[in-house]
């Protein structure tokens, strides 16, 4: 079975948009020698793992590198060890290209900082690329089993209402606003904790904005971070714990130096008592002066390492200091995630709710008028009957005028029938005019559930936009997390360097 082929072309404009080949790309296959992988990973993500060396390495030596790579930043080192298979990489096959692909676009998109960056693609490889993120969060657990027939899935037929089904098929539901005021006080309120800017920009309107924006991809990136943080906590640790290490073996060396210097000068002393030869006592002094220089040289470094490592000792506080920081950021922030999507459930269920009994009641106001105007056609056809016999009758009756009186009196029940049918027609009338002042109401009151439904659409889309705009403010406590992390990077640097 072939690849999708929507989704292997949005990977494809996703692999050129990182412009690592001077020629874009027009195939999957044309990636098979790996080495477009490998400067993505250069060029993205600023890994020192991926040297220039490595694009001169044979094949098997590449995917070895991506491989490693790969299982060093995917959740889950063992699925993504058994997920790309380097025998099938090495064959060329489309469909472990796409795998690696899609991985790199995952881990890429979570070190992303702006969702604007993704607007340089059509709405319609933004959907695929969406979808394709969305699948990977959603089956983080099961990526081994799952993956392939994602990928190998065929395209939907296209029809109305399902040019965007791969994305829309993971959206959250939409709601109707219940209880608005209310809701969206509480909303605020959540979403209120220091560092959160109360000038809320305006929400991202692309589905790769709207797919980054979601708790569950918020709350993913948040604890990668994390992990970040304690590895390099775990990394700094190391080092200091080898550093005392270090700093112990100095002061032992000195130590023995130290030693050896008390016998040598008990031993300059006996030498002295003993008159010995002013050549064999010039060798001694040089020899001890030697000794001092090297013991004063190990005093040095000693000090040297121990303010090393006063200042790592530092370092590492604050680094610690900071990551509790960010844990507690963590906890809050993934809370707060919990109660806006919880609320966003409850809007939901309450839309989903009033627009059912909205369609029954519009159901219900169409039923009764159609029935109304049914009933005033017929009693209109009636009179137009009734009114056609008067006529008839009257004119009867002005002939009779001309006629003797006993004929006038066989025809007085004709009168009489006459009368009846006038009486009828004014029923009819009235009725007629009953029915159409119900016709009336029923428009009326159409048109106003119709303008109360567009009203309540209109306040729903106004708040679902004000839901935007404060997971857009959460998503500036996260920037600001990371500037943290990227101060402390720098002056891990700084000290490398030093």
């Amino acid at each position: 079975m072939s690849l999708h082929s929507a989704r292997a072309a949005a990977l494809l404009a996703w692999v050129n948009s990182t412009k690592v080949c001077p020629d874009p790309l027009n195939d999957l296959s044309q990636l098979q020698d790996c080495s477009v992988f490998i400067k993505i990973i250069q060029k993205i993500h600023r890994s020192k793992e991926g040297e220039e060396s490595v694009l001169e390495q044979p094949l098997p030596e590449k995917i070895s590198f991506i491989r490693g790579f790969l299982q060093k930043h995917c959740r889950h080192k063992l699925a993504a060890e058994n997920l790309v298979s380097a025998q099938k990489l090495l064959d060329g096959e489309e469909l472990a290209l796409a795998k690696v692909a899609v991985l790199l676009l995952y881990h890429t998109s979570m070190s992303c900082k702006n969702p604007g960056d993704w607007n340089e693609f059509d709405y319609k490889t933004q959907v695929e690329l969406a979808s394709i993120l969305k699948f990977v969060l959603d089956n983080e657990e099961s990526l081994n089993e799952n993956l392939e027939p994602f990928l190998l899935r065929k395209a939907l037929p296209s029809s109305s209402g399902t040019s965007s089904s791969s994305f829309e098929e993971h959206s959250p539901p939409l709601s109707l606003p219940h209880k608005r005021e209310v809701c969206f006080l509480e909303l605020q309120k959540i979403a209120s904790f220091p560092g959160t800017n109360n000038m809320l920009p305006s929400p991202p309107s692309s589905p790769m904005g709207d797919i980054m924006q979601t708790p569950q991809f918020q709350l993913r990136r948040l604890k990668k971070q994390l992990a970040f943080e304690r590895e390099n906590r775990d990394g700094l640790e190391v080092e200091l714990a080898e550093n005392r290490k270090l700093i112990i073996e100095k002061e032992a060396q000195i130590t023995t130096m130290q030693q050896r210097i008390d016998r040598l000068a008990k031993l300059n002393e006996k030498q002295a008592a003993d008159q010995l030869e002013p050549k064999e006592m010039e060798e001694l002094r040089e020899k001890n002066e030697s000794l001092v220089g090297r013991l004063h040289e190990a005093f040095r470094q000693c000090q040297d390492l121990k303010t090393e490592k006063a200042q790592m000792d530092r370092k590492i506080n604050q680094l610690s200091e900071e990551n509790g920081d960010l844990s507690f950021k963590l906890r809050e922030i993934a809370s707060h995630m919990v109660q806006l999507q919880e609320a966003l459930n409850e809007l939901s269920e309450e839309h989903n709710a009033a627009l059912a009994q909205s369609q029954e009641k519009q159901g219900q106001l169409e039923n009764e008028l159609h029935a109304a105007l049914q009933d005033k056609k017929s009693s209109e056809e009636k009179i137009e009957i009734l009114q056609g016999k008067i006529s008839l009758l009257e004119d009867q009756l002005a002939k009779l005028e001309e006629c003797s009186a006993q004929e006038k009196g066989e025809v007085m029940g004709d009168i009489l029938k006459l009368e009846e049918l006038k009486q009828e027609v004014s029923s009819l009338t009235a009725k007629g005019a009953e029915l159409q002042a119900t016709v009336l109401r029923l428009e009326e009151e159409k048109q106003l559930r119709e303008a109360a439904l567009q009203s309540e659409r209109g306040r729903f889309e106004e708040e679902k936009q004000q839901l935007g705009s404060l997971v857009t403010s959460l998503q500036s406590s996260l920037s600001e997390s990371h500037r943290a992390q990227e101060r402390l990077e720098q002056d891990l640097q700084a000290r490398d360097a030093e």
